[in-house]
């Protein structure tokens, strides 16, 4: 049976997205050519690996053992690329992160600094919507993962590491009804451009206003930061967004922060990985620079948790 690494690549990201142009988008590959490559592995292996349910695939019941039997190679050359790692120190290696779509606002920041002290180290950089990084996450694909609302699981190590305060945006002639700070029932006729529904900034928000039982006018709901930034600089309505995606100051991009009760939303960023994956030299490296350039590692709960970099 001849099968090639690189089949066996495509092959799980398919079963992942159970998808072929999403895993071909996720690759930069053409769907022709996932579609060729994994009709050559069905045909090594000589049996179906996929079956069609609409617009989906699905795995057979032998997909499923390959997917499994790929999930336990993964994991081994993790490992073994952890002990390479180790092996050459905090010279030369790679490291892969995920992260949330709004972290691109503060992370690639600090990479440059990182990759200049230690130029040797490529990293791979994953940015991603919340679903996408939590599949990740599950599938145990890097070795960290960077969010602002983390899952509710044990088996994760989610260590704080930068505040991210959200707050109401306006375009920059608003006029406030009422002499500031506003509440925000004051808001509640205004019309909103909200996240897409599963952003964390979404459900922060979302949570926020079940808690106070208020309800807003969500006129559109957008899946980039970017774009609704424009919408509310160009008048469509109201947001809450991250401080961090605005610029310095806002009044630069059409925008400005509004003076509401209760507002910002303290919120943070959170960097995760798996307490059952040892991280490698250079994972733990970078989660220890990321911590000392936030200040976050002064916090007795922070550095209690992280381990030594030594």
């Amino acid at each position: 049976m001849h099968v090639t690494l690189r089949q066996l690549q495509i092959f799980e990201a398919v079963a992942r997205s159970e998808h072929f142009s999403r895993a071909a988008e996720q690759l930069h590959l053409t769907q022709p050519s996932v579609s060729i490559q994994m009709r050559q592995l069905s045909e090594a292996i000589g049996l179906p690996l996929f079956e069609p349910v609409g617009r989906r695939v699905r795995l057979t019941q032998v997909g499923q053992e390959l997917y499994q039997t790929c999930r336990e190679m993964t994991d081994a050359w993790a490992r073994f690329e952890v002990t390479c790692s180790d092996y050459k120190g905090v010279r030369r290696g790679h490291l892969r992160l995920s992260m949330v779509t709004t972290a691109k606002y503060v992370i690639p920041r600090m990479l440059g600094p990182f990759c200049e002290r230690y130029p040797g180290i490529d990293i791979e950089l994953g940015l991603l919507n919340r679903d996408q990084v939590l599949e990740r996450l599950k599938d145990n694909l890097d070795e960290l993962y960077i969010m602002s609302l983390p899952p509710a699981d044990e088996s994760f190590e989610v260590i704080p590491f930068l505040d991210n305060p959200l707050v109401v945006v306006a375009p920059l002639g608003y006029s406030y009804s009422r002499p500031p700070p506003l509440r925000l029932l004051d808001l509640v006729a205004e019309r909103f451009i909200m996240r897409e529904e599963g952003s964390g900034t979404r459900m922060a928000v979302d949570d926020y206003l079940a808690k106070q039982r208020i309800s807003l006018r969500v006129r559109m709901t957008l899946g980039s930061n970017e774009a609704i930034k424009q919408a509310v600089a160009g008048g469509m309505g109201l947001s809450i967004l991250s401080r961090h995606v605005l610029g310095h100051p806002p009044a630069n991009e059409g925008l400005k922060e509004l003076a509401v009760e209760h507002f910002p939303l303290e919120r943070a960023w959170y960097v995760l990985y798996r307490r059952a994956r040892p991280l490698s030299l250079i994972a733990t490296t970078f989660l220890h620079f990321l911590l000392r350039e936030t200040g976050a590692m002064g916090s007795t709960s922070v550095s209690s948790t992280v381990p030594s970099a030594e």
